[in-house]
């Protein structure tokens, strides 16, 4: 199922989805203990949102024993990718302007 626009809008629309976004963007992988530690969420939690974007087609993830490793989906729709860019670019400035 390839994602369309409203999904990755949607997703997109809560504060800990993006901040999650923010740490894969970098193109690596990371577990979701280090999701959870870095934003102060449960594993329930994480794993919900997670749940999220990995539906909409933005992270892929990998089991490694107990934990679950997300990274960005190499094979994203360009525009899609240009979308969250935006996104995560507009979110640091005007994080920057509240600090």
């Amino acid at each position: 199922m390839y994602p369309c626009m409203q999904e990755i809008l949607t997703s997109l629309s809560d504060p800990t989805r993006r901040a999650a976004l923010a740490i894969l963007w970098d193109g690596g992988e990371h577990c979701v203990c280090e999701l959870m530690a870095r934003l102060e969420a449960s594993q329930s939690r994480m794993s919900r949102h997670m749940k999220v974007l990995r539906e909409a087609g933005i992270v892929l993830d990998r089991r490694d024993a107990q934990w679950v490793r997300y990274r960005r989906n190499p094979d994203l729709a360009p525009e899609f990718a240009s979308v969250i860019d935006a996104v995560l670019a507009a979110e640091t400035r005007s994080e920057r302007k509240v600090a």
